[in-house]
């Protein structure tokens, strides 16, 4: 059986899955949903994708595919941006599993790095290099769980959305990856290529542009206000 990924017609290889609804995942060519032991590995999915088990193939996607699209819709502010970034790492994974060694990595910080520098390959298309411009290193305090964390959670209102797409590539990618993603600042680092202190730095700078861009509503909203005491 001739399988495609992602949109209707456009690439096609023995061994992949159809995925033509990324709104609504999982997607299956026919029957019920293939089975596999939730305690598989990514290693031995992806050693069985990669011999053309598609019920493998779903496991691996359905397992990853949410932080992927999420995370690249964050950065990119845009769903079909977001799905091409998603269908390309699934896609460059399975023709090139080789790429992935998990003596350096877990696949989940592969596929984010993936993403990421798909993601900047179109800030630097759009925006030039002086949106990718690098931050000093700066004090860094913060609470993974504090009111900020709930505000960015919960997302209460268009103004705090909109605030961080507005932060620059660097510190949002670092803000997205460690709230929404939670992942540990050294699995950050690894997903952006930078040292851990740059991590902190640019999470310190992207607490900073949110208290500015959102000191009005801070006065008008008693929860960020409680955020607001946070950023002091």
């Amino acid at each position: 059986m001739s399988l495609k990924i992602f949109r209707s017609g456009s690439i096609s290889f023995p061994g992949l899955p159809v995925i033509d609804n990324w709104e609504a995942i999982p997607v299956h060519t026919r029957g019920a949903k293939p089975k596999l032991p939730e305690s598989m590995t990514d290693e031995r999915l992806l050693a069985e994708a990669g011999r053309g088990d598609e019920a493998a193939f779903l496991a691996l996607y359905e397992r990853h595919r949410d932080g992927v699209f999420r995370f690249a819709y964050r950065l990119l502010s845009s769903m079909e941006l977001a799905e091409d970034v998603a269908h390309d790492c699934f896609l460059s994974l399975l023709k090139r599993p080789q790429s992935f060694d998990p003596a350096r990595a877990s696949l989940r910080t592969y596929l984010l790095a993936a993403a990421r520098n798909l993601a900047m390959k179109h800030f630097r298309g759009t925006r030039g290099e002086d949106a990718l411009e690098d931050l000093a290193d700066e004090p860094f305090a913060h609470e993974r769980h504090g009111p900020l964390s709930q505000l960015l959670d919960e997302e209460l209102s268009q103004e705090v959305r909109r605030a961080i797409d507005n932060l620059p590539p660097l510190q949002r990618e670092a803000l997205v990856l460690f709230e929404y993603e939670e992942l540990m600042l050294s699995e950050i680092a690894a997903v952006v290529g930078a040292d851990v202190g740059t991590v902190k730095a640019r999470l310190h700078r992207a607490r900073q542009r949110l208290k500015k861009q959102l000191a009005p509503y801070f006065k008008s909203s008693p929860e960020a206000a409680a955020v607001d005491e946070v950023l002091k």
